[in-house]
């Protein structure tokens, strides 16, 4: 399923320029401190994170930094869907010891993309996010990747967002046009700001596209 990625399938479209565009400015945001743990949010489901996530994934492997994927929406997991991959095993299965990195973790067929699925959803999804054993996994998963992507659950909905943001280099929202309203996006900045979370920028998602068919991705400085 990698091929309906648009990164992949057409990386001459406008969408995926603005994927490099997107990779770009997250790169050149922060000349103080590496950023090798971002956040992937937006306010409510359906605007676009995952797909934003999966994506920005693809053109930073492309850019050859070794990356992993890794889905931390531990109540509606979404990443293997997208790629077609198996969620039978994964990060849950490893917090909990029951297999290790190199059973949990796929590689994909683009060279330096790797994805960690969630594995069976836990009873406590915000519990495990906040436990030592998943930061101290966290640190250990960033020596080997020059980045992590964490997919997230949307800021309004659970609290895991912001717990994650708490620990991790910084935050990238996602913005459904025409779906996120303006009040919504104040309260989820102040949420993650709550908890010292650092907010890199906002994705504006699915804006039309009047040249050709396809929605295109537009990346925005906070």
């Amino acid at each position: 399923m990698l091929k309906d990625i648009i990164s992949i399938k057409d990386p001459k479209s406008t969408a995926a320029e603005a994927f490099r565009t997107l990779r770009t400015n997250i790169q050149f945001s922060s000349f103080d401190e590496e950023l090798d743990t971002i956040v992937i949010t937006s306010t409510q489901p359906g605007e676009g994170k995952s797909t934003v996530a999966t994506n920005l994934a693809v053109v930073m492997a492309h850019s050859g930094k070794k990356v992993l994927l890794m889905d931390c929406d531990l109540r509606k997991p979404t990443v293997h869907k997208k790629l077609g991959l198996s969620n039978k095993e994964g990060l849950s299965n490893l917090l909990s010891k029951e297999k290790k990195l190199d059973e949990v973790i796929k590689a994909s067929d683009v060279e330096n993309f790797y994805v960690l699925t969630t594995g069976p959803i836990p009873p406590n999804p915000s519990e495990l996010l906040e436990s030592n054993k998943f930061r101290n996994f966290l640190k250990e998963i960033s020596s080997v990747f020059d980045i992590v992507l964490l997919d997230a659950p949307p800021v309004l909905a659970v609290t895991d967002a912001q717990i994650l943001a708490s620990f991790c280099n910084g935050v990238v929202f996602v913005a459904g046009y025409g779906q996120a309203e303006k009040k919504a996006i104040v309260r989820a900045k102040e949420l993650i700001e709550k908890v010292s979370g650092k907010i890199l920028g906002v994705v504006i998602n699915k804006v039309p596209n009047t040249k050709d068919s396809y929605y295109y991705y537009n990346y925005e400085y906070k």
